[in-house]
């Protein structure tokens, strides 16, 4: 199951450094690619505003 952004995401780019595999790309609202995304919520507990969360 791969993780989501919502949409309170502040695009701060907290995220998109810890992925380990480069599932999330940038936008005015992140967005993780689920074919990418291994489950680790390392981008979930990185994220400032609780923005990120399993699908």
């Amino acid at each position: 199951m791969a993780y989501k952004i919502s949409d309170d995401c502040a695009a701060c780019g907290t995220c998109i450094n810890e992925c380990p595999v480069g599932a999330i790309s940038e936008g005015d609202i992140y967005c993780i690619d689920a074919d990418k995304c291994v489950d680790c919520g390392t981008c979930a507990d990185v994220c400032p505003v609780g923005a990120i969360n399993p699908a």
